[in-house]
């Protein structure tokens, strides 16, 4: 078994970075909370946010017109996503698909609004391996995590929901982040694409 390599936060920033940078064209933003995110968009994007929480889309809406981005923040959650079909170039999301209410869901909204073939980047923490005490004390913790880190499920596996959504990974890493008091947080970068590209 291949050990997984562990990070501080400034390289997971830096990656979380490049991932990012890699979409193009129609770039829909799903959970893009307050818009932490903007920096690491090229900018030529034609951005979209999509972000359910009130307080945090009032942000968002403030920061996407300092960065130049013409599209009103969708209210919205990414269970029902009120675009059209086929009608974005890429979807990204950062610690979303750890909080949607139902990630399978999500995710068949994300290849619907997707062109063929369009690209995904997803970053979230996600559940260490079976058999560790790691991924005993994330089932344990999911419940008190779950009412208040705003939804946040530390036992999923997003990889395995993504792969079974049909999204092909591209550019896969498993890493863990230095973490206290809790130890190295497994977490997920994906970079990919939709079927029929």
């Amino acid at each position: 078994m291949v050990a997984t390599p562990l990070i501080g936060d400034d390289e997971l920033d830096e990656l979380e970075r490049d991932f990012l940078a890699r979409v193009r064209g129609r770039v829909l933003e799903i959970g893009a909370g307050d818009g932490e995110n903007f920096g690491a968009f090229d900018p030529s994007v034609t951005w979209q946010g999509l972000e359910p929480d009130a307080k945090r889309r009032q942000e968002l809406a403030t920061r996407a017109r300092e960065w130049r981005h013409e599209s009103v923040p969708l209210d919205a959650k990414a269970e029902a996503i009120p675009l059209p079909d086929h009608s974005v170039d890429a979807v990204v999301g950062t610690y979303v698909l750890c909080s949607v209410t139902d990630p399978a869901a999500a995710l068949a909204e994300v290849r619907r609004v997707l062109v063929p073939g369009g690209r995904v980047v997803f970053v979230d923490h996600v559940v260490a391996p079976d058999g560790t005490l790691k991924r005993f004390v994330q089932r344990v913790a999911t419940p008190i995590s779950k009412r208040v880190c705003h939804g946040c499920h530390w036992d999923r596996d997003t990889e395995r929901t993504l792969v079974d959504a049909g999204f092909v990974g591209g550019d896969i890493r498993r890493l863990r982040v230095r973490s206290r008091p809790f130890g190295p947080v497994p977490m997920l970068l994906f970079d990919g694409r939709a079927p029929g590209g």
